[in-house]
């Protein structure tokens, strides 16, 4: 008969501390999402951006794309996302993006996906239990077309030194 071991309670660590990153890494983060017409509109309509490229099919048919795009704002919003986990999950705060470039046309129906690579960690000369890293994302479709790039810069406690820690 088997010992009887008294059930564990393992609880799940999300994200990094400083401590955990290392210039040149590339995440691949998961899981991916396949983007709706309903999570086109109502973004648009809560953003108050009511470009009839995202809502009025009549409209987008005339377009060069010939059917309506993805408010950009969404996938920048998805993207970001898709990135907490591995990147900011511990972090105290965002510091910026720059460089956010919209590259190709997002569809409703499009699944995405996002990496990123660390460009830089370095200990904050201001907050001694702090620093920063500095990360490249891309967001790309299933078929491997690249759609939206960013840098993103986030303020990363020191192992100790985070919230709950």
């Amino acid at each position: 008969m088997p010992d009887v071991q008294e059930p564990r309670t393992i609880v799940a660590d999300l994200g990094r501390y400083l401590e955990d990153f290392t210039v040149g890494d590339v995440y691949e983060h998961r899981p991916g999402r396949t983007i709706t017409e309903a999570d086109n509109i109502q973004f648009s309509l809560l953003t108050m951006n009511r470009h009839p490229m995202h809502c009025d099919h009549a409209f987008a048919e005339k377009s060069e794309f010939g059917k309506p795009l993805v408010n950009s704002g969404l996938t920048l919003a998805m993207v970001l996302g898709m990135t907490v986990d591995d990147v900011s999950y511990k972090s105290v705060a965002n510091l910026g993006w720059k460089e956010i470039k919209l590259v190709a046309p997002v569809f409703p129906g499009d699944t995405i996906y996002a990496r990123s690579k660390v460009l830089d960690v370095r200990e904050s000369k201001k907050r001694p239990t702090q620093g920063i890293v500095t990360t490249y994302t891309e967001g790309y479709k299933a078929d491997g077309t690249v759609f939206l790039t960013f840098e993103r810069a986030s303020l990363v406690p020191k192992r100790g030194h985070g919230i709950g820690d």
